[in-house]
Formats: C-alpha cells, sequence, structure tokens
C-alpha cells in the first residue's frame, strides 16, 4: 500500500531518506505519490519536487479520518508507488499523547513503518532504542530500520550484529557526510527553489539511494497492490475518472448533503465563475495544493499573484487569498512593492473578500520589523506593528466569536499555529472585530485575529479538508463581490 518513513526524534534524516526513495523512483520512471505527516509546507515542497507530483498532507487532527482516508486512498492510487514521511518522532502528537502522530496514521492507514534512526555514537545500545520503539506498540508493523550518521565499515558491522540480535532488518545505511545535510532555517527546510543546483542533487542522491539502500526491498513495500494486475489499473482509471471519489468532490458531496444545496452550487458554478487572487513567491509560499483545487472544484478562476514583483492585482480579482511564508526575510523589499501593497489596501476599501494566514496576516499590518529590528512600512490595512517574539507552536481549537467573512458563530474549528512573531496592536482595534478564541496544550486560551464581512485575518492556518464551509463561504463571498462589480459597471 505505501511506506511511512519515521524515527525516533526529529532531525534523524527522514527527509533525506524519503529524498532518496523519491529520487530513485524518479530515474527508474516509476509514479510515486508522496504524503507528509502533519500540518507541514516545507517538507512537502522538497517531496513534490523530487516526485513530480503534489505532496499531500495527512493530518488527522486538522481534517480528521475519514479525509485522510479518503485522500490517502484517492492519491495512492494514481500511480504505482506511495511514500509517506512522518512527523517528529514516530509516537509524537498533541502534547504528551500519540494522537495525530505518524504512529496514529501508520494504523488508520494500515502502513509499514520503516524507521530511520541517527546511528552515530552508538553500537549496541541502539537494539534497547530500536526493540523500545518497535515493543511500544505492537500493532504497528516495523518493516526494518535505516541507519544514518554510520562513520566507518566497523562501526557498520557494530550495528549490524546489534539489529541482528533483535531481529530487526537493516534495509539501508547511510554514512555519516556533511555534504548530505538540507539546509534549514527558523521555521523549517530551505524550499528547493531557494538552493543551489537543486536539480542536480536530486539527481545525485537517485544515485547514491542504490550504494546505500536495499532498494529493491524498499520498492517493494512502496508498491500499491491496486497497481499490480491489469484488472486492478482498469479499476483505478475508473475511479480516476468518477469525480465522487476525489476527496474534494467526496467531501462537497457530504457538507451539500441536500439536493437544494447541489442545484445551488452547480447554478453558481455554471453561470458565474469569480476570480480568486492566490499569493505565491518567495515571502508567500506556505499553501497546501488542495487550496486552490478547492476553489476550482467551486468554480472559481484560480490566478497567482507575486507581491514581490511588484504587480497590480489582476482587474477581475474578486478575492485574494495570502497564505503564510516568509515575509519577515522580504521585508525590506516587500516595503519597496508600492504598487502590491496599494492594491491590497485599495481591495479592503472596496469591501472585496480577503483571507489571510500567518504570513498573509503580517502583510497586513502598519510595520514589519526584520530580524535586525528594522521596521519597514506594509499594507497598512490592519492596526498593528508585528515584531520578532517568542515561538508559538501547536495544534488550536478554535472557536468563532462572531460571524464574519468564513467564520460563523456556534462552530469548532482545528488549526495549527507556528511563527515566532508578536503583534503590537493599535487601541482603534474594535472588540468586536475579533475573529475567534484559541486553546490548546500548556498555552493559554486567547482571543486572536480579525474578521468582519470581507476579512478574514489569523495566525492560525487551516487545512480546508477538515473545514469545507471555510472554502464555500469564501467562494459565495467572491459570487456576490463579482456580481456586484458587473452590475455598477453595467
Amino acid at each position: 500500500m505505501a511506506l511511512l518513513i519515521a524515527a525516533p526524534c526529529s532531525s534523524s534524516g527522514k527527509t533525506l531518506l524519503c529524498l532518496l526513495l523519491a529520487a530513485a523512483a524518479r530515474s527508474r520512471g516509476i509514479g510515486l505519490q508522496t504524503f507528509k505527516v502533519g500540518p507541514d509546507y516545507l517538507d512537502p515542497q522538497l517531496l513534490a519536487s523530487a516526485s513530480g507530483r503534489p505532496c499531500r498532507n495527512l493530518d488527522l487532527l486538522l481534517c480528521g479520518a475519514p479525509w485522510v482516508r479518503q485522500s490517502f486512498h484517492w492519491w495512492s492510487n494514481q500511480v504505482p508507488l506511495s511514500l509517506v514521511e512522518g512527523v517528529m518522532g514516530l509516537f509524537d502528537g498533541r502534547g504528551p499523547s500519540s494522537e495525530g502522530s505518524s504512529a496514529a496514521i501508520a494504523l488508520e492507514l494500515n502502513l509499514p513503518v520503516l524507521l530511520m534512526v541517527e546511528a552515530s555514537r552508538q553500537a549496541g545500545s541502539l537494539a534497547a532504542l530500536v526493540r523500545g520503539f518497535r515493543d511500544h506498540e505492537p500493532k504497528l508493523n516495523i518493516a526494518g530500520v535505516v541507519l544514518n550518521g554510520v562513520s566507518t565499515s566497523r562501526h557498520q558491522q557494530l550495528l549490524q550484529e546489534a539489529m541482528g540480535s533483535i531481529a530487526m532488518p537493516v534495509l539501508g545505511v547511510i554514512p555519516r557526510d556533511e555534504s548530505l545535510e538540507l539546509p534549514s532555517r527558523h521555521l523549517g527546510l530551505v524550499p528547493p527553489a531557494e538552493q543551489e543546483a537543486w536539480p542536480q542533487r536530486l539527481s545525485q542522491l537517485g544515485q547514491k539511494a542504490s550504494q546505500w539502500l536495499q532498494l529493491e526491498k524498499l520498492l517493494a513495500l512502496m508498491a500499491n497492490p491496486n497497481q499490480n494486475t491489469p484488472q486492478a489499473q482498469t479499476q483505478t482509471q475508473s475511479q480516476t475518472k468518477n469525480p465522487a471519489q476525489n476527496p474534494i468532490s467526496w467531501s462537497l458531496g457530504t457538507v451539500l448533503s441536500k439536493q437544494k444545496a447541489h442545484q445551488q452550487t452547480t447554478h453558481q458554478k455554471s453561470e458565474q465563475r469569480p476570480c480568486v487572487v492566490i499569493a505565491r513567491d518567495k515571502a508567500f509560499h506556505f499553501c497546501y495544493p488542495e487550496l486552490p483545487e478547492w476553489l476550482e472544484a467551486l468554480g472559481c478562476q484560480v490566478q497567482w499573484w507575486a507581491p514581490l514583483e511588484d504587480q497590480a492585482l489582476p482587474e477581475d480579482c474578486a478575492a485574494l487569498v495570502l497564505p503564510g511564508g516568509y515575509p519577515e526575510l522580504q521585508a525590506k523589499e516587500l516595503s519597496q512593492c508600492k504598487r502590491s501593497l496599494g492594491a491590497i489596501n485599495q481591495h479592503c476599501r472596496l469591501g472585496l473578500p480577503l483571507y489571510a494566514e500567518c504570513g498573509g496576516l503580517l502583510l497586513l499590518g502598519q510595520e514589519l520589523l526584520d530580524a535586525d529590528g528594522e521596521a519597514h512600512p506594509m499594507a497598512g490595512v490592519l492596526p498593528f506593528r508585528a515584531q520578532r517574539g517568542a515561538l508559538s507552536l501547536g495544534y488550536r481549537g478554535a472557536t468563532p466569536l462572531r460571524a464574519g467573512l468564513v467564520l460563523r458563530p456556534g462552530e469548532q474549528l482545528q488549526g495549527h499555529e507556528f511563527h515566532r512573531w508578536q503583534l503590537q496592536v493599535a487601541p482603534a482595534q474594535k472588540a468586536a472585530e475579533q475573529a475567534w478564541r484559541l486553546e490548546g496544550w500548556g498555552v493559554l486560551a486567547r482571543v486572536e485575529g480579525w474578521t468582519n464581512a470581507a476579512l478574514h485575518a489569523s495566525w492560525l492556518h487551516l487545512h480546508w479538508g477538515g473545514c469545507p464551509s471555510i472554502p464555500l463561504r469564501l467562494r459565495d463571498a467572491a459570487v456576490a463581490a463579482n456580481a456586484k462589480r458587473q452590475t455598477t459597471q453595467n
């Protein structure tokens, strides 16, 4: 079905191992679908670049088990191989529990687990570590280990004998080599577009995979059994043509269960195709592939927009989405993009819909302080000044305080927060604009975000697979804005 790559802890080399396998599969011309456990935006960019297909996130906490199952089975059935990269340590989930962990995904989807173990400075002790992970949850299928950071042939022999003593297969040995380290910064790995000679590095990894890994055994573990017979291939092709099997179509069918709602959606989709613009450049690229897919499935025209290129918004822009990213690293450049910033401000003055998450929120403030403490003017839509602060990280339960662009009172949503910035909010902020109350493990509950009939801006990242009402409401707002513009023009 697929192979899940896990580890005892972060920084063990999970992404490196996944890249080795993805590069090897691509060099052989074998289609591979990659997945990432959790709310990550950066590792999926690397995996997508290596495989040539968008990487899909599997997050039980953000999306729920039904969406995870539907998404996994749909996308894994498109190609012969599937690979899932875990998150943090194998059993690390929400708080001290394993809820939402890599282990939880493996159990939910019945996947074998390959443990990537950082083995430097260890010998026989590794047996105790691996045995503990294997026996901690007897229902898990630990298919083997790959040993990372092996320094010499003697070290390798010691480790292999230690694994033999607990009957644990060794399916790969990766040498200690600083050149293998993937560059990172404060929120994670550097995306492929910013790494020098990335295509050449992928090619080298594809060559090294056959030297360091028992590739045939690993490819067999990654194989989708539905791809092995002509009958299964025909079934897969039939599923591809059936939109009801697609996770977004499936989710829409669940939400729009009443026939009247179905008819309303079809009418809007066929007669009005509002333009929804999504920011995407070096500063804004924390975007799940499902985000534009949701909008397109709902009948919107999606256009991409690069604020760093100092572009005006398209004339027919009915709604704007500002995803997360690294605006703090481009603060000076962004402040000089007067056309882009002015376009955002004008969009909001016209009362057109705007949806912003995390980095997108930072763009809407009065000023953004860079790493050196220098202040740079932003779009000036919201009354705050942003500066570097303490790390905010973790899942958050969100309770909307009032109706807004995409929120309704009484709902309960799950999101994820990951940033190192704090807002100095001017007294001008009205309590009536506060979006929701956030709560999470180990943090104090607080009120956060901005919302009104045309705006949603928050630190919180959402995955629309877990809250399909969000894209539906954004689409409806874009349709209304588009209709109003056409009426005005006529």
